[in-house]
């Protein structure tokens, strides 16, 4: 069967109250469980779920449904805890309080269960006055303990005390591990515990801790989810401290020891964590308590220490509270009565700690294995202490703090007897009154116990130094203690027998003659020498023993040293050379230590550098390790951390795509139930909603339309077609009858209209003759009307007049104010006016000249920009100038190579110098050095081999050519001068001819003849013409070489020049040398 279709809120409630109202209770509750748990009710709006939730809780309460409850509370919180937390709180307020006040009514009825019965049993007639009861009584009473109280209770109050229990467990499990309602779950928390104390359910309150120590064990195991506490904040952690001390006091109350002890390391722990001190009377209660724990388990050395602690901070706090530094009330009450009671339960606490043991155990080497050093460990970080308390260091303590003087009188003189002035055979005398002045206190009289373990320890120990043997009736004479406070022989017998067990004494006991002897044996070892001397006492040293005088085994220990001592001070009386012999080796051996001092004294030195380089090698060497095992830790920790990461990230993942697709599947959902509810689509016959799509429901809709259409088509018909023959059988009858009953109409009509009239004519004559009747009368009235209105307007003309013209002037009045303010007005909005318009002509005057700024700007900024622009211009075409004069000059530069080129091909030709030239004496021809540039000779040479003719009529030149004009893209680089250029190998004297190879340049006599050969000879330049201009990378020519024979790898000759002979046979003569033989 497909599920039942899912109700409204509204509806589902209004149901259960109907259920509830034909006692159907448990229907109502079952339906409204089916309702909360539905997966459908999680999109519900709270407040439509809320009354839903507290009915379903009231009625769970009633019918002790806790399960249901139970679950349903669970959904309802998951449902709610994102949007609405004070709902939740509401209703499970609601489910404790209704739990609560069943039990209470429940209480109550038992009550008067119980006064019926026991009413009912009192005025009972009695067959039997000397029977008091009855053999059924006396057996009921054999079975069951307290008669029928307990019957009635277990019967009544104690399914109801069941099920509150359960609902505390359930509701501190729904709110556990959640921040945002953790203040209701510490409040549940407390009303369990007061719940506990109440109905003294200690079995309850047991798991109540130890349910709350799983939640925060819980608490810090999944701190990652979401909305959990966090620990590390101090207002979640003080909570929690003041729950888990409701707890220990609680547990104290109901003298559950063993979970108050656990409710203290809670505490502890707890406080551990807290990175805010708590409070000091939240302390103050902590140690109290403590007090109560370590006194229950008879652990009397940490039950004193606890007290110290409670006195330390009772002065803190009134130190604090008397220079007001902290407020009165987070102290504890500090008042000298408290810090007087205090300060004697000290002394009296540390006085009560046995010094020897008195427990029962399996031996002296038991007690301190390594399970009791933990627990004596757990004990003094329990009272927050460097190191575990003795009973030495507590008196010293409390000596140090004039503890005494604070304490009461007869704990003063208690100390004296005990720890000063201690004497065995006067003893008990002297403590009798004290202890029973100890007694007559309640609180006190707890430590007369371990007080009489104390006084009988005390009184063996010096009785085994003054005697061998001794009465056990003397032994009790001396331990007298007052009534009820004493101390039989068993009780004695038992003391001695545990503390030969610890090895504490050494007694044996006579039965048969009743004598104590103590250990007389001289050769037996001491107590201090026993591995367990101090196993059962408070502290381990002897020495707090008051010594009388040695005992045997003592003075036979020290028998050889006295012999040594005697013999050697008898040798140094009686023997002079025994003196002299000891001086002589003690000067020797000063003499030897005095050489070997300074020595010794470096060696020391030497050794204490070693030892300190050992510690520093040492010391690196275990930090290095340390550092070493601290990264590797960090990098474990690191990884982990990242796989915690990744895995919560990989979950966090998971999660939300399944919740994207639930919420996809929800909308979708949405989206179908609400076009099901626009369309009405009520029953979909058995089709299930999430196989639906829009197209479906579309379909679905037509179909059902479309039946429904035809459906109403057919019902029209049919109706139409009844109606129709109906209509005609009326027709039929009522033809039959109309002449007969408009016959009766007609004879109806004549008699009413016959009536109306009778009745209209009847009523218009009374009238007439009541109108006449009136008017005979107020015509006798009209005389004295007509002079009494007369008189009236005469005496009142006057008072008009008078008013007219009143209202007249008022009139006037007005009417001239309202002129006044009606031209002051029209003159005030004129000025208003003129004022605007005179400030309008001033914006648009200042908005002209602004503009009118704004335009000679503008101009000046274009004329400025004209002027920039020509500038520009006129610079770029002088620059376009120089680059076509650079252009021009490398293309007569390539018009010069191409003739060189042309002329080195034709064969050499030698031409002769003139010798009338004066410079050709001058030297060797000139060297191509860079710097040195072409003269005008030789720029005219360079021209005519070019195949131009030289200008005649041009002046020379200077010596040296104008700096050349910078390009467009060309550096100005000053020109090299010619290369040096040898004379050829074969017109020299000797030698063999000279060969043309590959690649050989023609020397200058080649270029020459060759210059003369393609004709026109011209004047020989007195210097050597430069080569061209390079262009191309700034630079000038290189040096060329002549015809030396060698290879070169630039195929472009040099322009021909001419050299001057120097007049002697390879001699080179400088240039400035060729100058001024020129000159």
């Amino acid at each position: 069967m497909p599920p039942p279709p899912h109700q409204k809120p509204e509806n589902v409630l209004k149901r259960a109250q109907e259920l509830i109202g034909v006692n159907q209770a448990p229907a109502a509750l079952t339906l409204l469980h089916e309702h909360i748990t539905s997966k459908r009710s999680r999109n519900v709006p709270i407040t439509s779920l809320e009354p839903v939730m507290v009915l379903l809780v009231e009625l769970s309460v009633e019918q002790k449904k806790g399960k249901l409850a139970k679950d349903a509370l669970y959904q309802y919180k998951n449902i709610a805890q994102n949007t609405n937390v004070a709902t939740i709180e509401l209703v499970l307020k609601k489910f404790i309080e209704l739990a609560a006040e069943k039990v209470t009514a429940a209480q109550q009825k038992a009550d008067e269960v119980q006064s019926s019965l026991e009413a009912t049993t009192g005025s009972a007639s009695v067959d039997d006055l000397e029977a008091s009861e009855t053999p059924e009584s006396i057996l009921l009473a054999t079975v069951s303990g307290e008669q029928s109280k307990d019957r009635t209770d277990r019967a009544i109050v104690t399914p109801w005390l069941k099920f509150l229990w359960e609902a505390y467990r359930t509701v501190l499990d729904i709110l556990r591990n959640n921040a945002r309602l953790e203040l209701l779950y510490q409040g549940t928390a407390m009303q369990a515990f007061d719940f506990c104390l109440k109905y003294t359910r200690k079995t309850e309150f047991r798991r109540l801790c130890e349910l709350l120590r799983n939640h925060v064990q819980t608490a810090a195991k999944y701190s990652a989810q979401m909305h959990a506490i966090n620990l590390n904040d101090p207002d979640t952690l003080q909570r929690h401290l003041e729950t888990r001390f409701q707890q220990l006091n609680v547990a104290v109350e109901l003298e559950l020891w063993q979970e108050a002890f656990r409710s203290v390391e809670d505490i502890h722990t707890l406080l551990n964590l807290s990175k805010r001190p708590a409070k000091n009377i939240m302390m103050a209660n902590y140690y109290e308590k403590l007090t109560r724990i370590f006194l229950v388990g008879e652990n009397y050395l940490f039950h004193a220490a606890a007290w110290a602690r409670y006195y330390n901070l009772l002065r803190q706090s009134a130190a604090i509270v008397a220079t007001g530094h902290g407020k009165k009330a987070d102290n504890p009450p500090t008042s000298e009565a408290d810090l007087q009671r205090a300060a004697t339960f000290v002394i009296l606490s540390a006085l009560s700690i046995p010094v020897i043991s008195t427990s029962r155990s399996r031996g002296a080497m038991v007690d301190f294995d390594e399970a009791r050093k933990n627990k004596n460990s757990r004990l003094t970080h329990l009272l927050g202490m460097a190191q575990a308390p003795t009973r030495a260091g507590l008196f010293r303590d409390a000596l140090s703090k004039s503890l005494l003087r604070r304490a009461r009188p007869q704990i003063r003189d208690l100390y004296n007897i005990l720890e000063v002035d201690f004497h065995p055979l006067s003893i008990c005398q002297k403590i009798s009154p004290i202890l029973a002045q100890i007694g007559a206190d309640e609180e006190m009289q707890k430590y007369i116990l371990p007080l009489q373990q104390v006084i009988l320890t005390r009184l063996f120990q010096q009785l085994s130094q003054v005697y061998e043997t001794v009465d056990l009736e003397f032994v009790e004479s001396l331990a007298q203690f007052p009534e009820p406070f004493q101390v039989t022989r068993a009780t004695i017998e038992k003391f001695i027998m545990n503390g030969n067990k610890k090895g504490d004494l050494a007694i044996r006991m006579d039965h048969a003659t009743g004598v104590l002897s103590f250990d007389a044996d001289v050769f037996s070892s001491a107590k201090a020498a026993h591995a367990g001397s101090g196993a059962g006492s408070a502290e381990s040293e002897v020495g707090t023993v008051q010594r009388l005088q040695s005992t045997p085994s003592q003075i036979v220990r020290s028998q050889l040293t006295r012999l040594a001592e005697a013999l050697y001070t008898t040798c140094r009386y009686i023997d002079p050379d025994f003196n002299k012999a000891r001086i002589q080796e003690r000067d020797a051996a000063l003499a030897r230590a005095k050489a070997g001092a300074e020595k010794e004294h470096l060696d020391i030195l030497a050794r204490k550098e070693i030892i300190q380089k050992r510690k520093d090698k040492a010391s690196e060497a275990q930090a290095a390790r340390d550092k070493e095992i601290a990264r590797k830790k960090m990098l474990q920790e690191q990884a982990l951390q990242q796989a915690e990461a990744n895995r919560l990230a990989e979950e966090q993942k998971i999660r939300e795509m399944k919740r994207m697709a639930n919420e996809r599947e929800q909308i979708k959902r949405k989206e179908v139930e609400s076009m099901l509810k626009d369309m009405k689509l009520e029953d979909l016959g058995g089709e299930d909603l999430d196989n639906l799509d829009s197209n479906k429901i579309r379909m679905i809709k037509l179909q059902q339309l479309e039946r429904e259409k035809n459906t109403i088509a057919e019902k029209l018909r049919i109706t139409g077609k009844r109606l129709d023959h109906l209509e005609r059988a009326f027709r039929k009858e009522e033809a039959k009858k109309l002449p007969d009953d408009y016959a009766k109409q007609r004879e109806r009509d004549l008699a009413a209209y016959e009536l109306i009239k009778a009745q209209t004519l009847k009523e218009a004559e009374i009238k007439h003759k009541e109108d006449v009747e009136l008017k005979h009368r107020l015509s006798r009235l009209m005389p004295l009307y007509e002079s009494f209105r007369a008189n009236l307007h005469e005496r009142r003309r006057d008072e008009f007049e008078k008013r007219r013209r009143d209202a007249e002037r008022e009139l006037k009045k007005q009417v001239d104010a309202r002129q006044k303010e009606y031209r002051e007005r029209k003159l005030r909005e004129k000025r208003e006016r003129e004022e605007k318009e005179r400030a309008l002509r001033e914006a648009e005057e200042r908005a002209e000249r602004e503009k009118e700024e704004e335009r000679k700007r503008q101009e000046a900024r274009k004329e400025e920009m004209q002027r920039i622009k020509e500038e520009r211009d006129k610079e770029r075409e002088k620059l376009k100038e120089i680059a076509a004069r650079q252009l021009q000059r490398e293309e007569e530069a390539m018009a010069r190579r191409k003739a060189e080129k042309a002329a080195a091909t034709m064969p050499p030709v030698r031409k002769e110098v003139p010798a009338a030239e004066p410079s050709a004496a001058a030297g060797p021809p000139k060297l191509a050095i860079a710097g040195n540039k072409p003269s005008w000779r030789e720029r005219e040479a360079a021209r005519i081999a070019a195949g131009g003719a030289p200008a005649a009529a041009e002046p020379q030149p200077p010596a040296r050519a104008p700096l050349p004009v910078r390009g467009a893209s060309d550096r100005a680089v000053p020109e090299r001068g010619a290369p040096m250029e040898r004379t050829d190998s074969n017109d020299r004297p000797a030698g063999p001819p000279r060969l043309n190879l590959a690649g050989n340049k023609p020397s200058w006599r080649d270029r020459e003849a060759a210059k003369g050969t393609s004709g026109g000879s011209a004047p020989p330049p007195p210097e050597r013409s430069g080569p061209p201009l390079r262009t191309a990378s700034g630079r000038g020519a290189p040096m060329e070489r002549g015809e030396s024979g060698r290879g070169e790898r630039d195929t472009k000759d040099a322009p021909a020049e001419t050299s001057k002979p120097s007049g002697g046979a390879g001699k080179w003569v400088p240039s400035f040398k060729r100058r001024e033989g020129g000159n």
